[in-house]
């Protein structure tokens, strides 16, 4: 999904919210927020969010997915098992809130660094994987170090570490955004 699409699909999420005159809020997840909120990749596969209220958030999302021709999962909770059991700290995207009339959130950075090297996930065939997000966070947030990645994750995941298999992945990104 482009930009485009996921805007024409939150706006018109956040219409058909704003006629039942239900208060929706989208805390969004992954490539989106990558895509929403800093403008580093060009799109992504679907839209990893937490609704709320959740019944009503997706029984409009699947009406949208009707309208717009879009797949069932356009926008899907499938997210939850990678959230932390701490209190993360969002930010609010008020251009995109504007735009949808919806309560649009994105993770910080920090967050979004201490998901992504827990997944760590490779490419594969038609899927480009954590690597690309990874560097731009890297590179935005300055890491230098595989002890500073892990300060992030113990703020957000405090029970986990950088399995072995991901510090030299890691680090190879570290390394290469400071050639």
């Amino acid at each position: 999904m482009k930009a485009s699409t996921i805007l024409q699909a939150l706006q018109r999420l956040g219409e058909l919210a704003q006629a039942e005159e239900i208060k929706l809020e989208i805390s969004i997840y992954g490539g989106t927020a990558f895509l929403l909120a800093y403008n580093s990749r060009e799109g992504t596969k679907d839209i990893d969010a937490i609704l709320k209220p959740k019944g009503e958030g997706e029984r409009l999302a699947r009406q949208v997915a009707r309208e717009l021709g879009l797949p069932e999962d356009w926008i899907n909770a499938d997210v939850v098992q990678f959230i932390s059991p701490k209190i993360e700290a969002k930010r609010r995207l008020a251009e995109i809130e504007e735009a949808t009339g919806l309560i649009v959130h994105v993770p910080t950075a920090e967050y979004l660094l201490a998901m992504k090297a827990m997944a760590c996930r490779r490419p594969i065939a038609g899927y480009r994987g954590d690597i690309d997000d990874l560097a731009f966070l890297i590179r935005k947030m300055k890491i230098r170090s595989l002890e500073q990645i892990q300060q992030v994750i113990d703020r957000f995941y405090p029970d986990d570490i950088i399995p072995k298999q991901d510090q030299t992945l890691l680090q190879s990104l570290i390394d290469e955004s400071h050639a």
